[in-house]
């Protein structure tokens, strides 16, 4: 049931990893990100030494849980030289004996799911099957990780509206099914894509995904309220990747469309996993009760809700006060950071990278963006 996008289930683990390891992309894609130099030189060399240790690190895994008791280490260790402080908040709101539906704003590929894995983890609940993109898969190997991590795939690349009816109907009934059959928890990014601009909206069609597989004879209120959707806003007092989006917006406003660069994907989720963020504040909001209408009505409410909870941060404050040539606030390291960053940054794309902060501020006091 669900084959062809679910996570991994415990019985295929085995299996699933130790063909994940004999891949030589896996060795030479993680050759590439740790020991570029080594990596091109000596390939010979660095690559078989790599696939030596993470067999000898993952072979006695069995099991989801056990793979990813396996990552915790990691992303300890990520968090700790990436992150300043990591901060949580709205938790003690919700049962960890009940499934939710996390509908997040979507700021990082990888690190936003990431940190709602972790603060569940290090709060007793059980982590979350992650929606991903099937844009992102482009390799076996990546594919089976991200599945043996608990993450389900969204078919973005079916061609045509009757397979896609179909694909994000079939993707309807699985998160209905995690939540209502397995009570598992789900993350969902609230839109397909980053807020490059800094501004956090919901996607009514992401909203009316979920409703795709509801009986006619249900009602559209009760069939949103059983999911039990709670809205989660993620901040960053600094995003790795602000000068990157900055650029692909203004090509954008400029030309009129952005070509990616061959492997870019890549390469952001490498950036944005390693990158400095100084602070990071994650807050869940309230489980959404309504008597809902539609799609609109419930991506309204979501927004209220993470507009509301967003954690603005003192870079924030200062990106606002440069666009509005304003008295600049008080500095502090990482706002003297994005000031560096700023003013190295070509003068056409500045105003893109101040935006994304200042948009956070706009975005708090329920002001449009700029």
């Amino acid at each position: 049931m669900f084959d062809d996008i679910r996570p991994f289930n415990d019985d295929e683990v085995k299996t699933v990893l130790t063909e994940t390891l004999n891949d030589p992309a896996l060795a030479k894609a993680i050759g590439s990100w740790l020991l570029p130099d080594m990596n091109r030189k000596t390939p010979w060399l660095i690559r078989p030494i790599i696939r030596l240790l993470l067999k000898a690190y993952l072979w006695r895994i069995d099991s989801v849980d056990g793979f990813q008791q396996k990552l915790a280490p990691f992303v300890a260790r990520l968090l700790k030289r990436s992150v300043e402080q990591f901060s949580v908040h709205g938790l003690e709101n919700l049962d960890k004996n009940k499934a939710y539906l996390f509908v997040s704003n979507h700021r990082d590929i990888v690190m936003d799911p990431a940190m709602v894995n972790w603060a569940l983890h290090q709060n007793g609940f059980q982590t979350v099957r992650i929606a991903i993109g099937d844009n992102l898969l482009s390799q076996p190997f990546s594919s089976n990780l991200m599945r043996l991590n608990k993450s389900f795939i969204v078919k973005r690349g079916v061609k045509g509206m009757k397979a896609r009816f179909k694909a994000a109907q079939e993707l309807s009934k699985y998160i209905h099914y995690s939540i209502l059959e397995e009570c598992a928890n789900v993350w969902i990014a609230q839109r397909e894509g980053r807020a490059k601009d800094g501004y956090d909206r919901t996607n009514p069609a992401v909203i009316g995904m979920f409703s795709l597989s509801k009986p006619k004879d249900r009602l559209y209120a009760d069939y949103i309220n059983e999911l039990n959707i709670v809205p989660v806003a993620i901040s960053y007092e600094l995003d790795p990747l602000d000068v990157a989006k900055a650029r692909e917006l203004h090509a954008q406003h400029t030309k009129g469309s952005y070509t990616k660069r061959k492997n870019e994907d890549m390469t952001s989720i490498a950036r944005g996993m390693t990158g400095w963020k100084g602070r990071v504040h994650l807050e869940f909001g309230n489980v959404l009760k309504g008597d809902f209408q539609n799609d609109d009505d419930v991506a309204a409410v979501i927004d209220e809700q993470i507009h509301r909870i967003y954690r603005p941060f003192e870079t924030n404050e200062w990106a606002e006060a440069r666009l509005n040539g304003t008295e600049l606030p008080s500095a502090n390291d990482n706002v003297d950071k994005l000031k560096a960053r700023v003013d190295s940054a070509r003068e056409e794309i500045r105003p893109y990278i101040l935006k994304q902060y200042a948009n956070g501020m706009r975005m708090r006091r329920g002001e449009e963006p700029l």
